[in-house]
């Protein structure tokens, strides 16, 4: 927002009347707007560009030499659940910001399925004063499944209102599909809110195609960032539909939608990038949004067309062109400077107008902060928790088919496999020869003790016990196991750590990490976090675990919304249908 003394001021620096904080000489301006390449000189005062004429010869108080590398706008996240990464949003910066990007869309469905409308203000306190522009998607899915699971806490009619009264919140978050197909009333009564107040509704129609798409897209669904397939990228984009291009840890789709726009001759203008989780380790390693631009570019894509993707496409689709995502006269000076879009790191990021990090290293110092003691007590185990908490009965004798949930790999989408399993002594068994083992799921805020159970195929756990206090989108803890005693052993360490992950194997605890806001994030820095995540991702291939994300995977193994099968404290989830099924057939 600019007051009138601002823009007079910045006018004035522009007549010459006054100096202008920085100028950048000398680069090679990449214009997201006339797609060219300039050689010119950036102006910048008091947070905002004043000038990229090539011609103008303004006097700084500071300059900097660029000698003729790349400057391009800061790249923007359009959706994130950044507690994925398991970082505060302090300690977020110092991830993402020496990559590039300066901007983020956060739904933040994960604190608040654990805390609320709460939790999200404890997180937009956090955001204050960093180097990157936090936005809002605010949630919808709180809870995601309503009926069909337990959770923390809720966003309703009330919630949802007053949270897009805030200045940061220019959408409501993705929204599932069963909830516009069934016409559930108060969802729809948010989307008429949201619309009224001229801001935008985000899509999460995960595997609707044809008819129900469209009657989807028809109560004003604006996007989607759930297209696994060139059909339904396509067919997002006839009916009027964004397309936020996914790249994350366990969600891996840009090589197959960039593709597509190449194969197809499709214009860029309706697609942008987006992470949604990605953990701090797949970050360090291959780079954040700038990778989505890179790895575009080494497909076949127009440099310029995959900066625009990265930047001035978010701005004008949530509506603050007029703020980010260009670097043209008026807007916040978000740029980075690059020597080749190849590389890991760029040279320099500027955020408003604030050298913030240079060559990956962040320059400018965050600050910790102490959250409160109520965001760190969010686990609770209603009832004891021990082996004979897995038991999965059956009546029927020696054998029975059941449904198992079948990984795809580097997808959260999965199959239905029908199996038959052994029943010994009343009870169904895994199948290591097959990959079948049990997973469960823990109600874990005290309210009722719920344990759903059911069978995964695809993890290639063969002993011990993984245990997560991070289930999609409940926060439920999710755990794996080759046996109960290890499950229960590991899913019993979470609570006494507050929440986090946890590896049993012989009864022992051979594997932690705490993270004690809301069980889904540390209070530790981004070095620490990828490195106890790293040791843990070696524990569990130990284990068997053959997947590159185990823990990513793990989290997203039991989400009710996504297809086929979901598994929540209250049972296995058949997702299209939208009810709990039977385990056994």
């Amino acid at each position: 927002m600019r007051s009138k003394d601002e823009i007079i001021k910045n006018i004035k620096v522009g007549l010459g009347k006054e100096d202008c904080d920085l100028v950048l000489n000398n680069v090679k301006l990449i214009n997201v707007y006339s797609k060219e390449i300039l050689e010119t000189n950036i102006y910048i005062n008091n947070k905002r560009i004043v000038s990229i004429d090539p011609n103008t010869n303004l006097h700084a108080r500071k300059e900097i030499d660029c000698k003729k590398m790349y400057a391009y706008p800061g790249l923007i996240d359009s959706h994130m659940h950044f507690e994925s990464t398991m970082l505060s949003p302090e300690a977020l910066a110092n991830l993402i910001v020496p990559f590039g990007v300066t901007s983020i869309f956060s739904d933040m469905m994960e604190i608040a399925n654990v805390a609320g409308e709460k939790g999200i203000e404890e997180m937009l306190i956090s955001s204050k004063n960093l180097p990157y522009h936090m936005f809002v998607e605010v949630s919808s899915c709180v809870p995601a499944a309503p009926g069909l699971e337990t959770t923390g806490d809720i966003i309703d009619v009330g919630s949802m209102d007053r949270l897009m009264q805030k200045n940061e919140s220019l959408s409501m978050g993705e929204i599932d599909p069963a909830k516009i197909l069934s016409i559930n009333e108060d969802y729809i009564q948010m989307i008429s809110n949201t619309i009224k107040r001229r801001k935008i509704v985000n899509g999460h129609a995960i595997g609707r195609l044809d008819h129900d798409l469209n009657i989807y897209a028809s109560a004003g669904i604006l996007d989607d960032h759930e297209c696994v397939t060139k059909e339904e990228m396509i067919q997002r984009l006839r009916v009027g539909m964004s397309v936020f291009i996914r790249e994350g840890s366990s969600e891996r789709n840009l090589d197959t939608m960039i593709r597509a726009i190449l194969n197809h001759n499709l214009p860029i203008e309706n697609f942008m990038f987006c992470t949604d989780d990605k953990h701090v380790d797949d970050t360090l390693e291959e780079g954040h949004i700038n990778y989505n631009v890179k790895r575009s570019i080494e497909l076949g894509m127009d440099m310029i067309d995959a900066i625009k993707i990265a930047s001035v496409n978010a701005a004008k689709h949530f509506r603050i062109e007029d703020e980010i995502g260009s670097i043209s006269p008026g807007r916040l000076a978000d740029i980075v400077i690059s020597k080749d879009l190849s590389q890991k790191y760029p040279d320099m990021v500027f955020y408003e107008g604030d050298l913030v990090a240079e060559n990956g290293k962040m320059l400018r110092k965050i600050e910790k902060r102490e959250y409160p003691a109520w965001i760190k007590d969010t686990v609770k185990l209603l009832n004891p928790i021990d082996f004979k908490s897995f038991s999965i009965k059956s009546n029927r004798e020696n054998k029975t088919m059941v449904r198992v949930i079948d990984l795809i790999k580097d997808q959260i989408i999965n199959n239905i496999l029908i199996q038959e399993l052994d029943v010994k002594k009343g009870e169904i068994q895994n199948n290591l020869a097959r990959d079948i083992i049990k997973i469960a799921v823990i109600e874990r805020y005290g309210k009722n003790g719920n344990i759903g159970l059911g069978f995964v195929h695809g993890m290639g756990l063969k002993k011990g016990a993984l245990a997560y206090s991070m289930s999609h989108d409940n926060h439920n803890i999710v755990v794996v196991g080759e046996n109960d005693y290890d499950m229960a052993k590991a899913v019993n360490h979470i609570e006494k750590i507050n929440g986090g992950i946890a590896i049993s194997l012989d009864g022992e605890i051979i594997g932690e990490m705490k993270l004690p806001i809301g069980g889904l994030m540390s209070e530790k820095g981004v070095e620490e976090v990828e490195s106890e995540i790293s040791a843990l991702n070696k524990i569990a291939k130990d284990l068997g675990c053959d997947l590159k994300s185990p823990f990513m995977t793990l989290s997203f193994i039991a989400l009710p919304v996504v297809p086929k099968l979901g598994l929540t404290d209250l049972g296995l989830v058949d997702v299209l249908a939208y009810k709990i099924i039977d385990l056994e057939v």
